[in-house]
C-alpha cells in the first residue's frame, strides 16, 4: 500500500462492507487463532474480493480492526529506545522511533476477517511505517527480555 494513512481506505471499507449487507464486528483476530491469510499482493482492491467472498459463503459479519499510532505509545517507545541505547543518541532504534513521529495519529494497519467452517479468514492491509513500527517494538521487547533474564539468573541450586 503506497498511502501513509489508511484512514480513507478504512472509510471505504466500512461503506463497502455495509453496502454488501454485512455487519462489522469490532475485533482483532490474534495469531493463536487458526486462520488463513488472504493473498492479495499487488492488488490494492483485494479487500473488496475478500468482502465479496465473505458474503458469498454466507458470513453474518466481518471482523474489523484498525491501528492508529498514538502519540503516547510512540513517546513510550522513544523512552524505551533511549534507555536501551543511552548515551548513544544516534542508535538505530532511537532514530527509528523518532522518525515514526511523522506518522502519529495515522491509521497504519487494518485487519478484516470472517469465520467459515471453523476457520478464520483474514485480510490485512498495512503501511511500510507500521511494519517498521512493529519490528521496532519487537526488537525493544526482545532486548528488555534479555536484560530481565540477565538481571535474574536462575540459581542452579533451586533446580
Amino acid at each position: 500500500m503506497s498511502s501513509d494513512n489508511l484512514l480513507s481506505l478504512k472509510d471505504d471499507m466500512v461503506a463497502f462492507i455495509e453496502g454488501h449487507g454485512l455487519l462489522r464486528l469490532p475485533g482483532y483476530v490474534t495469531e493463536d487463532i487458526p486462520s488463513i491469510l488472504w493473498e492479495g499482493q499487488g492488488n490494492p482492491d483485494s479487500w473488496k474480493d475478500f468482502v465479496e467472498m465473505a458474503k458469498h459463503v454466507g458470513a453474518p459479519f466481518v471482523t474489523f480492526s484498525d491501528m492508529t499510532l498514538e502519540r503516547e505509545e510512540l513517546d513510550s517507545l522513544i523512552e524505551q529506545a533511549n534507555e536501551m541505547n543511552f548515551p548513544d543518541e544516534e542508535a538505530n532504534e532511537l532514530v527509528e522511533a523518532k522518525w515514526l513521529r511523522n506518522y502519529a495519529g495515522m491509521v497504519g494497519y487494518i485487519q478484516l476477517g470472517f469465520v467459515y467452517q471453523g476457520l478464520v479468514f483474514l485480510h490485512e492491509t498495512t503501511t511500510e511505517w507500521y511494519e517498521r513500527f512493529q519490528a521496532l517494538v519487537e526488537d525493544i521487547e526482545g532486548f528488555q527480555d534479555i536484560v530481565i533474564d540477565d538481571a535474574h539468573p536462575q540459581d542452579d541450586e533451586d533446580e
